[in-house]
């Protein structure tokens, strides 16, 4: 499972922060991002050596000053469970419907829907050479 997807599951659920300077952050996760940015709300913070603590309404973390999470056991098996739903709907939608080609359909390219060649309507002609002449590789020194 990608730890992504473990927060995404994990959102409105409490959870423990540690970050990389010793910090600790006990809250409500709100929000993460693709950068596992987070915002936390009803947070309380505790210093490195745990002797103060502090109440925040919210606090927002970046992603690269986290050292570890502390995610309840129950939001794991939450997590894991829409992993499992979605592989299956996955497959299921991704069954194979009895024509040929990839991507299906008119207007569409793969299978056998359409007889344009490789692409576009250059047929068999290749990929093309750009706006020069078609000569051999490039123009070289003089033009022959």
């Amino acid at each position: 499972m990608l730890p992504l997807g473990l927060l995404t599951a994990a959102q409105g659920h409490p959870m423990l922060v540690e970050l990389k300077n010793g910090e600790t952050l006990n809250g409500h996760l709100v929000n993460c991002d693709t950068w596992m940015n987070l915002t936390l709300k009803e947070v309380v913070q505790t210093s490195p050596e745990g002797d103060r603590f502090w109440r925040l309404p919210e606090v927002y973390i970046r992603g690269n000053n986290i050292k570890y999470l502390r995610v309840p056991e129950e939001i794991v098996d939450l997590a894991r469970e829409q992993q499992q739903q979605q592989q299956q709907q996955h497959r299921h939608h991704a069954g194979y419907d009895g024509q040929r080609g990839g991507r299906g359909g008119p207007h569409h390219r793969g299978g056998d829907q359409g007889g344009r060649g490789d692409r576009g309507d250059r047929g068999d002609r290749g990929r093309g050479r750009g706006r020069g002449g078609g000569g051999p590789r490039g123009r070289g020194r003089g033009q022959s």
